[in-house]
Order: structure tokens, then C-alpha cells, then sequence
């Protein structure tokens, strides 16, 4: 079972602040950028560096640059980044834990920033930092992610200049994998993130998982992040596209309130008809995913995804029974997110 508790979570060493860990798979090129902004934080950090049995020299870089003080876990496949993180967090010995994107660059106060919040705040279970665009960082990349009815979420606030409309600190739904620092105690009640999905999906399963148990997200915008956005897969990609799809019909299923999922056909359907339209208008995600690419291979992706979603559901369904057993919030809050935190089908069409 992916989501047993773990109550050995809560023991870490407290001269640690907090264990950051990257997980990598061939990111060599941005190894050097990512783990340098790492040591020039203000904090007791542990860097812990998971390598997904990497092909490129990565590890041979971090052993001649960084030396021991980047501790390396290296596993001997691909396991994907859900189980990454799960790896190097039951390694860790930090307070609090920092999951982490290898394409990223981390501002120096931003751990600092981040424990700061989570000592202030200490009934919330994870922190989300402001992700700029690394190639322009008047851009953002994403401050948390919102959420569509049938499980599908994206970035809040994605390729909007940063003109400060979101420098104030505030709760959110979901803090975006690529960069969050979660509380070793949330952890223990909740369980790690979902290895089975592999890659994408992965936090806002977390996150609706926490969120059922009452455990509260926080974004943090004095805290900054730069992201090179899908440096590690294509941002309009095959397999990503296949991921994402599978995965949600998987988070759907475990996470969301009967009274929700029984309503996620429907709103699967208004989201794939705004995701044509947005394919025969070339506008939006849907339309650069769909600008080198024919209409027989899109459905087949979506029929490939659905097909996997469809095999995996037995084990989604059989997850489902404890998250939901166990939740301390109602029906009524669950919708309550869809108020405050919902996606529009009109962005899911227009948007990138």
C-alpha cells in the first residue's frame, strides 16, 4: 500500500534545518546551477541527491565538484520522481524536507524564508515557494496549482508578468512539485508520495491527500524559485501527455468526494471538448501539442492513457478505501476547494 503512514518520519537530527532532495535522471547540464544555489543558502541544509540510474556523467560531476557535501543516493533504475523523493526522504535527517526539481535555482533566503513560514504556521503540512521562469524571471511559473473538477490541475498564475499581484502570503490548494518544503510530521499521518504514478500528478495527489486529513498548504512568496520549465521532458510531449492523463484518473479516484467523482465524466468531457477547440484554434497548450502532431495520434495517446488508467483502477479504488476511511474533512470542503481554487475550462483551453 503507497500511503501507510510512516510514523518513523517524525526523528531527524535537529542540528539539521532541513534536507533538500533533488531527485535527477540525466539532468548533468543543470546540476551545476541547481546544487551551487544550494550551498549558498543561510540554513543547515542536508543536500541529498537521488539519481534515477542516470547514463550521463551526472554522478561523476557531483562526486568531482561537490565532494561530500552533496550526499548521493543512487538507485539502480528509473524509478521515477514520486519514488525518487520517497527514497531520499527516508534517508533524510533535516527538520523539514525540500523537494526539488534538477532544473531549478534556488534564491539564497529561500529555505531560510520557507522555515520561517512553517515555525508561524505550525498546523500546515507543506510550503509553497513563487517559481519564476529561469530563462526570464519576470515571468512566473507557477505560485501553487489550481484544480479542475475531475482531477487534472496546473500552475496558478503560469506565463503571467510578474507584476506583484501574488506577493501576498496566503493558503492555497497545492503546492507544484517542483519545488515545496513539507513537514516531516504531515508525512507521518498522510504517507509519501504515490510511486506508481512515476512522474506528473504526483503533488497534487500529495496534496489532496494532506488536505482530506486537514492538513493545510501555504504559499510563500517572499521565498523564490527558478525553474527552466520541462527541461527534463519535452513541455508538449507524448509521454507527458499519456502521464498526466493516466495519473489524474488515478488522483481523481482516490482522492476526490463520492459526490465529485461521480461528476468527473462530465467534466472530463467539457475539458477534452475545450481541449479541441483549443487544438483546431491553435491556441493554447492543446494547440502547440497539437501543432506537430495529427489528430489520429492524439486520440491514440488518449485512448493509450486511458487504457493504463483503466488497468490501474483496482488499485487506485483499493488506495482510495483508507484515504478516504481516515479523512477529517467533509464533502462540503471538498467542494469548498472547487470554489476557492478551481480551474476554468476556458484557461484549460486557452492557456499554456
Amino acid at each position: 500500500m503507497q500511503h501507510t503512514a510512516v510514523p518513523s518520519l517524525t526523528r531527524h537530527d535537529p542540528s539539521v534545518d532541513v534536507s533538500v532532495v533533488v531527485v535527477n535522471w540525466n539532468g548533468r547540464e543543470h546540476l551545476e546551477v541547481c546544487l551551487s544555489s544550494l550551498l549558498r543558502q543561510n540554513v543547515a541544509a542536508e543536500i541529498l541527491l537521488v539519481d534515477n540510474a542516470s547514463s550521463d556523467d551526472s554522478l561523476a560531476l557531483v562526486r568531482e565538484r561537490f565532494g561530500d557535501r552533496v550526499r548521493v543516493v543512487a538507485l539502480d533504475h528509473n524509478v521515477g520522481y514520486g519514488a525518487g523523493l520517497n527514497a531520499g526522504i527516508r534517508v533524510a535527517k533535516g527538520r523539514f524536507l525540500f523537494a526539488l526539481n534538477t532544473d531549478t535555482e534556488v534564491a539564497p533566503a529561500c529555505l531560510a524564508t520557507l522555515i520561517d513560514c512553517a515555525d508561524r504556521f505550525p498546523n500546515t503540512g507543506s510550503f509553497a515557494p513563487k517559481i519564476l521562469s529561469f530563462q526570464d524571471p519576470e515571468v512566473i511559473d507557477n505560485v501553487g496549482h489550481l484544480l479542475y473538477p475531475d482531477g487534472l490541475s496546473r500552475g496558478r498564475g503560469r506565463l503571467e508578468r510578474d507584476r506583484g499581484q501574488y506577493d501576498c502570503e496566503e493558503e492555497i490548494l497545492i503546492a507544484s512539485g517542483c519545488a515545496m518544503l513539507l513537514r516531516r510530521s504531515m508525512l507521518a499521518d498522510i504517507g509519501l508520495f504515490d510511486a506508481d504514478l512515476f512522474a506528473y500528478c504526483e503533488d497534487t495527489d500529495l496534496a489532496l491527500r494532506a488536505q482530506l486529513k486537514g492538513w493545510r498548504c501555504r504559499f510563500v512568496p517572499a521565498a523564490v524559485v527558478y525553474h527552466k520549465y520541462s527541461a527534463a521532458t519535452a513541455p508538449y510531449s507524448p509521454e507527458k501527455a499519456f502521464l498526466v492523463e493516466r495519473n489524474r484518473v488515478w488522483v481523481a479516484t482516490k482522492c476526490l468526494p463520492a459526490s465529485i467523482l461521480a461528476l468527473t465524466p462530465l467534466f472530463t468531457a467539457l475539458r477534452l471538448a475545450a481541449q479541441a477547440w483549443g487544438a483546431l484554434t491553435k491556441r493554447g497548450a492543446a494547440g502547440r501539442f497539437a501543432a506537430n502532431r495529427s489528430r489520429g495520434e492524439l486520440l491514440g495517446i488518449l485512448v493509450r492513457a486511458w487504457s493504463a488508467a483503466l488497468r490501474g483502477l483496482p488499485a487506485a479504488l483499493r488506495k482510495r478505501k483508507p484515504i478516504q476511511a481516515t479523512r477529517r474533512v467533509s464533502g462540503l470542503d471538498a467542494w469548498q476547494w472547487l470554489r476557492l481554487y478551481r480551474m476554468g475550462v476556458r484557461e484549460i483551453a486557452l492557456r499554456d
